[in-house]
């Protein structure tokens, strides 16, 4: 980790969030440390969706002022502690995920062959995002709520048909994301399919962050450590290099589907160690812990009540 490094997030000292930015493992609210006209711009935001609108601009903006401030951090800044987590990206315009994308995952999975594309689906952001450290509560009628470490990839322009070569100039950065599920539904209608809704959308089921880090500081996303765990016992243990479709060949397959936007997210399948692929499977109940850590982007703590 370099001198330079800094991360972002959206948190809250008291009643309202705001934008914070990390450097040398202190917080500081972004338009404390600002040039004045920048501070004015920021100091009303409440998550990172303004910012990601121009990101290239403010990419470069941070990358100067945020690790010029090192001092300030160093005598001013907070612990991560002490704050109240939000999600980086309140209300994304698409939440995309990724399903059976990681080889491991695939083999405890007993699925027969991996996908020749990558497969996707929606799930719902404004009831499912948390930030860290904000419980997610059991649904009273599922009994297989099952955790997912993923790596969320957050869209910096609008793109269309993108290729793989040039997928990630469009990305911002990387976030942590747990695309918890519940597998109660997962085949229990052969003739239709895998209920979807019902397997992926309840509230609180896509907790997320609680860092936002730039991707000029993610050398290859395809080389990241991502563990998780429940209750301090280790359940994934795996990295980025299992995936069947890196990151770059998922943006090129979903861009000749839909326009990509500033905000919108991509949850990128899941490693070996889920819940499910237990035996005997294992499940969340009200009590347990979950947290999660990909590389720099700090740990995502998600209690179950």
């Amino acid at each position: 980790m370099t001198t330079s490094f800094y991360r972002l997030a959206v948190a809250r000292d008291g009643a309202t969030a705001a934008v914070w930015a990390d450097h040398g493992g202190k917080l500081l609210p972004l338009a404390r440390i600002l040039l004045p006209d920048l501070a004015a711009e920021v100091s009303g935001w409440t998550d990172l969706a303004p910012m990601l609108a121009e990101w290239s601009r403010w990419d470069q903006l941070l990358s100067e002022q945020v690790p010029a401030a090192a001092a300030r951090f160093a005598a001013e800044g907070q612990s991560a502690s002490s704050l109240r987590f939000a999600p980086p990206v309140a209300k994304p315009d698409k939440l995309i995920c990724i399903g059976a994308n990681y080889h491991d995952h695939i083999a405890e999975m007993k699925i027969p062959m991996a996908p020749d594309y990558p497969f996707s689906f929606l799930k719902p952001a404004g009831n499912t995002l948390r930030g860290s450290g904000e419980a997610v509560q059991v649904p009273k009628i599922a009994q297989m709520v099952d955790w997912e470490a993923e790596l969320g990839v957050v869209i910096g322009q609008s793109a269309r048909d993108v290729a793989a070569c040039d997928a990630l100039d469009i990305v911002a950065g990387y976030t942590n994301f747990n695309d918890l599920s519940a597998r109660d539904w997962l085949a229990s209608r052969p003739a239709v399919g895998v209920d979807w809704v019902r397997h992926k959308a309840h509230d609180g089921f896509g907790p997320i962050g609680p860092y936002f880090v730039p991707a000029r500081f993610v050398a290859d996303p395809q080389n990241l450590p991502i563990r998780l765990s429940v209750n301090g016992e280790i359940k994934q243990d795996s990295s980025t290099s299992q995936m069947v479709f890196g990151v770059a060949a998922i943006i090129e397959h979903l861009s000749t589907i839909m326009t990509l936007e500033p905000g919108d997210i991509i949850a990128t399948g899941t490693p070996a160690g889920v819940g499910h692929g237990f035996q005997p499977p294992q499940f969340l109940k009200a009590g347990d812990e979950v947290r999660l850590e990909i590389g720099d982007l700090g740990e995502l703590v998600t209690p179950m009540i």
